[in-house]
């Protein structure tokens, strides 16, 4: 719990407390990573839903708190993506994976090119009056295919 608590929110924090001096004002846009489990408690997550919930309120408040400076703060929410880390720790067996695109609304696996698109836009002019929020890549995964993996999760880990 604590390791991913110090990785992925106090990391957040650290990073982005280290960047601001070296952010163009006006003009410079921050993308932080953030995953659905901020915001969809799964069990046997509960490190990731405590974590990621904190990057969440860490984009939002220094949206509201950098943007006088002309720095947008947003985060990017990626749902099941391919050739990850993530996904051979979570779907390690063909029955698993197969559950999880079928979980999601668009029936596919996200890739690493539908994050790098969004953080493109998100760093462009086209979303010059976008701040402070927190955009789902998942497929539409986070309106509830989420949550119907928890049966497989827990007959993987043998719960």
């Amino acid at each position: 719990f604590k390791a991913v608590v110090d990785i992925d929110l106090i990391g957040t924090f650290h990073v982005m407390r280290s960047a601001y001096p070296f952010l163009r004002k006006p003009g410079a846009s921050v993308i932080n990573i953030s995953a659905p489990q901020a915001y969809i408690p799964l069990e046997l997550q509960i490190h990731v839903c405590a974590a990621k919930s904190g990057v969440d309120m860490v984009t939002k408040v220094l949206a509201m708190e950098w943007g006088k400076d002309g720095i947008r703060v947003n985060s990017i929410a990626p749902g099941p993506i391919s050739e990850t880390e993530g996904m051979k720790r979570l779907a390690p067996t063909e029955e698993i994976l197969r559950a999880t695109s079928d979980s999601v609304p668009i029936k596919r696996i996200g890739t690493k090119l539908d994050i790098a698109n969004t953080a493109m836009f998100l760093s462009s002019d086209y979303a010059s009056y976008i701040s402070g929020t927190v955009i789902p890549v998942d497929g539409g995964w986070s309106l509830g295919g989420a949550s119907s993996l928890s049966s497989e999760m827990k007959k993987l880990f043998q719960l």
